[in-house]
């Protein structure tokens, strides 16, 4: 396994903002080559990713969950990321913006398992990890329209994850959705739903990264209202008959 981020990774890491300095790129490259390791490492016995080469888990995994930081303020907040999987994107971005608190949130023992450990190596503090389900934590008091950014990276459809991340949202809070290909009516059905969980779509930007140049776009909701009490239904229903 390569103990090095290659030139192509580096630069892309300076267009976003992050390793101006020398020593902030030594503390970038030591945690992100850790994370690798581990990742692949824990790969062999757990299933937690189908993408085993180093350069490609560096572009498809950390450099795409870094991507969403053009649409984050650099200001001190609170994230949660739901089905963060084996941490993507919020571990990434925690490893980028060390003063943010973040929450992972992710329904597989063995993928929390997995984050603790990453976490533990990498000295990271104000990060918490659950394991559970968005449908349920959303209607808990002490995660309720609590957090300044909800982010997701599941594939699941922009209808699913509008429902099941707006109540995490506090007001003026704001939802981030990395996603890519041809949305025009998934985005459509979006923009309705998100009327009926309290938000708005206000920006959709393009991901110009060089690594990830293949229609990736950013979609940015904000929370102008708390989501009503009923929502998210099960996740049954939110993927049977999908609002909007």
């Amino acid at each position: 396994m390569s103990e090095y981020l290659s030139l192509t990774f580096l630069k892309e890491l300076h267009q976003l903002g992050l390793a101006q300095t020398v020593e902030e790129e030594a503390r970038l490259s030591q945690a992100f080559l850790i994370y690798r390791q581990e990742l692949l490492s824990w790969n062999e016995h757990t299933n937690l990713t189908a993408i085993t080469d180093p350069e490609e888990v560096l572009q498809k995994h950390f450099l795409d969950s870094l991507s969403l930081l053009p649409a984050l303020p650099d200001a001190e907040l609170t994230l949660i990321d739901i089905g963060t999987g084996a941490g993507f994107p919020g571990l990434p971005l925690k490893i980028a913006r060390p003063h943010w608190q973040v929450t992972l949130l992710e329904a597989t023992g063995k993928k929390t398992k997995f984050l603790s450990h990453v976490i533990e190596k990498l000295h990271l503090s104000e990060i918490t990890v659950i394991h559970g389900r968005a449908e349920e934590y959303a209607h808990k008091e002490a995660y309720r329209g609590k957090y300044d950014i909800v982010t997701a990276r599941a594939v699941s459809a922009l209808a699913t994850l509008l429902e099941s991340g707006a109540p995490f949202c506090r007001i003026g809070g704001r939802l981030i959705l990395p996603k890519k290909g041809d949305l025009a009516l998934e985005l459509e059905q979006g923009k309705r739903t998100a009327g009926q969980v309290g938000a708005r779509l206000i920006t959709d930007l393009p991901v110009t990264l060089q690594g990830l140049a293949d229609g990736r776009r950013i979609l940015v909701w904000e929370q102008q209202k708390l989501s009503p009490a009923t929502y998210p239904r099960s996740w049954a229903n939110m993927t049977k008959k999908p609002l909007g």
